[in-house]
């Protein structure tokens, strides 16, 4: 069956020939570099040029991002090397590097090395730790060298693809290469490692409109890919799918099965010749340079394909290959916020598809893992495979056990915790996505319904698009959309009182009172979980927040996408991916979420009891956030930061209370606060020793005149 690969076109931008292309690793942006000299930085995720360089007036035929630099290092038919900091643009190096065009740079991935690539047939070796000098020069190669590439894999060594027909692969301290890959009829213009472990491959294409692929180890060709009416010119293995991406000049991008070897999707997009191509692991996204712009294409997911349970074990999957980690294994308490954890992995075993999502049932014993239109259910542990079908997606109830499936926008059916098909739901509207919970929802173009598990009552109708769907252990939900998170309640027994009344029979809208918007924030989320009611959320600006009631917190920056796996109550600890599966955690204390939904429900007697619970570290915090849910007095007990309670106690009118809190850290702007209340209420006596406290001598003065005291005048004259 061919891989739904789900292909949308995130970025169409319109320039001048785009003789190179490089994505970011963790930004939104791509780098083009064009044949009129200038190159350019859009941010796909808003279709906007972000930077523009004017570089030569020669064309600009390749450019690299340099993320640990904040770099871009760029080549042109001036023969200069060029290096700019993207962030200030400034140029801070330019010098002459070859005899002829400069075709390719490559970056070493953690030495301050650089290798290009030119016509002049030569490649050659740069330090930037040695005032950019050439450390060693690569000598071999018959004809123009198209594209120099590090392996990934062993960063020590290097290939070349050139026009004299030959891929040759060298080692960095080395002017000879370490062998010669030859079976191409024409020159060979671009070249891609793969990144992952279980091959030793390299892909080529070339002028004679095939693609081929190597095993470096044994010096063969392993496969030729032949569809190309035109030379091949740029190739790419994509990371995270068994993918190989070949573009050509005949204006196609092909995406083949690198298991396979088949083709899985043709893409034209009529902008003529195909000159570069662009990938990075982690990221589900291609960039291609064409004659007539830069296009950002987006397929599949962007969160990574990983689970975890209730008790802290992880299933990842990386290709067809699932492997598991326990965070039991690790003591987490000894790693601080945002560090990651050394965990190891333990192969599963291999998925029969080609997986696009994966999801653990809610008691752990299971997996669901669905890929090109199917799905398969598997024991967590062994791996074993207890169910499978057609599908698109697959989601599960809140507890039970039950799960529902979706294939194509009208075939939905549940099955029963033993795996056995239930029932079949029928709707009257084209069904784009499902989400499973409390409820069985359905999403349409236009609006999404919640229906109830057992019966397939229609509850409610409500006119949002959700990208996810969050739902708590009691009767709060989380509604995520591309702009705003929602949270509300569900109220069945609401619910079920209007169905007694209607007989049954509902509208097509469903039961209006079934649900109550609670709050509404302007956030757009990639990722959340519930902890009692509290809602921890990762955001699409890499903020990870939790919200109580109303109230949003800051618990940290992220230095990019982040998805939440989870809590571990035992460790207070939230657990987080990015994109390639390295795991984070960070400190939330249960009892402070306790303490905020004790308030939050006005329960006084329950946050009496939690509040011994909670660290003295988290008080001050929790000051701030009584004090904006009205409750002054409690926060001005709990508050421990000396001017934060002298402004708590001058709030409510305690005069006497924040004086003597600034006789213990005192400051002018203290006691001229106080003062000016003093004053206000005539608290004379009070207003004057605040102002002599803050030698508030123009304050005195007006003080003694107003009260025609001599001696306070006498005492400012005296100074």
């Amino acid at each position: 069956m061919p891989m739904k690969l789900d292909i949308k076109k995130e970025l169409n931008s319109h320039s001048d020939r785009v003789k190179s292309v490089d994505l970011h690793p963790t930004e939104p942006w791509v780098l083009s570099c064009l044949y009129d000299g200038t190159m350019n930085i859009y941010d796909y995720s808003t279709g906007t040029v972000v930077k523009s360089f004017e570089v030569s007036d020669q064309p600009v035929r390749c450019g690299v991002f340099v993320p640990r630099k904040q770099w871009i290092v760029c080549g042109c038919d001036d023969m200069m090397i060029r290096v700019y900091n993207y962030n200030t643009m400034e140029k801070l190096q330019a010098f002459e590097a070859h005899m002829d065009y400069i075709r390719s740079i490559s970056v070493h991935p953690t030495l301050p090395l650089v290798v290009t690539a030119s016509d002049d047939m030569l490649i050659k070796l740069w330090d930037w730790e040695k005032g950019w000098a050439t450390t060693m020069i690569y000598e071999g190669h018959g004809h123009y060298v198209m594209q120099v590439l590090f392996n990934p894999k062993d960063p020590n060594t290097f290939a070349s693809a050139s026009l004299d027909h030959t891929i040759k692969v060298w080692s960095i301290s080395s002017p000879i290469p370490n062998m010669t890959l030859e079976g191409h009829e024409r020159g060979v213009n671009c070249i891609d490692y793969y990144a992952g472990p279980d091959k030793p491959y390299l892909c080529s294409g070339g002028d004679d409109q095939v693609i081929k692929l190597w095993d470096y180890q044994t010096r063969s060709c392993v496969q030729t890919l032949e569809y190309h009416e035109h030379n091949v010119s740029c190739v790419s293995f994509i990371h995270d799918r068994p993918l190989i991406l070949s573009g050509s000049e005949d204006g196609s991008a092909v995406l083949w099965n690198s298991n396979t070897y088949t083709n899985e999707a043709t893409i034209q997009l009529n902008k003529e010749r195909c000159w570069s191509a662009s990938h990075h692991k982690g990221l589900n996204r291609i960039a291609l340079g064409y004659d007539f712009g830069t296009v950002v294409i987006k397929f599949g997911r962007d969160s990574p394909l990983v689970s975890m349970d209730g008790s802290g074990k992880v299933i990842s999957i990386k290709q067809n290959e699932a492997s598991t980690m326990n965070l039991r294994s690790v003591d987490i308490s000894s790693y601080g916020d945002g560090d990651r954890l050394p965990l190891v992995g333990k192969e599963l075993g291999a998925t029969e598809n080609s997986p696009q999502s994966i999801s653990h049932s809610p008691n752990g014993r299971f997996v669901s893992v669905c890929g090109d239109g199917e799905y398969i259910v598997y024991t967590a542990l062994a791996w074993r495979n207890k169910s499978f079908g057609q599908a698109d997606e697959v989601v599960w109830d809140s507890g039970g056990g039950e799960y529902a499936t979706r294939r194509g926008a009208s075939d939905i059916r549940v099955f029963s915790n033993k795996f056995k098909e239930r029932t079949a739901l029928q709707t009257d509207f084209m069904a784009e996505g499902i989400f499973g919970g409390n409820l069985l929802c359905i999403r349409s173009s236009d609006f999404v319904c919640f229906f109830d598990w057992e019966s397939m009552q229609l509850i409610r109708r409500i006119d949002v698009i959700p990208t996810n769907i969050y739902w708590a252990d009691s009767d709060l939900v989380a509604l995520a959309t591309d702009q705003s998170l929602f949270i509300l309640q569900f109220n069945r027994e609401a619910f079920e009182t209007v169905l007694d009344q209607c007989g049954g029979v509902v509208g097509p809208d469903g039961v209006e009172e079934a649900f109550q918007l609670l709050h509404e924030f302007s956030e757009k989320v990639t990722s959340g979980h519930w902890i009692g009611d509290c809602f921890i959320y990762a955001s699409s600006n890499h903020q990870l927040n939790y919200v109580v009631g109303s109230e949003v917190s800051l618990l940290n920056h992220m230095d990019g996408p982040t998805y939440i796996l989870g809590y571990l109550t035992k460790d207070s600890r939230i657990l987080v991916a990015d994109t390639s599966v390295n795991i984070t955690s960070y400190a939330l204390n249960l009892a402070v979420i306790e303490y905020k939904t004790a308030i939050i429900r006005n329960d006084q007697e329950e946050a009496a009891q939690v509040l011994p619970k909670v660290p003295a570290s988290e008080h001050n915090k929790l000051a701030k956030f009584l004090e904006k849910q009205g409750y002054k007095e409690q926060a001005l007990d709990l508050a421990t930061d000396p001017d934060y309670m002298c402004e708590l106690a001058l709030g409510l009118g305690k005069l006497d209370l924040a004086a003597d809190l600034a006789e213990k850290d005192p400051s002018p702007l203290k006691w001229k606060s106080i003062g000016d209340v003093a004053m206000q209420e005539g608290r004379l006596d009070l207003a004057e020793k605040c102002m002599v406290e803050g030698e508030d001598l123009p304050g005195l003065v007006s003080l003694g005149m107003a009260t025609a005291n001599a001696e306070i005048l006498e005492r400012v004259a005296g100074t």
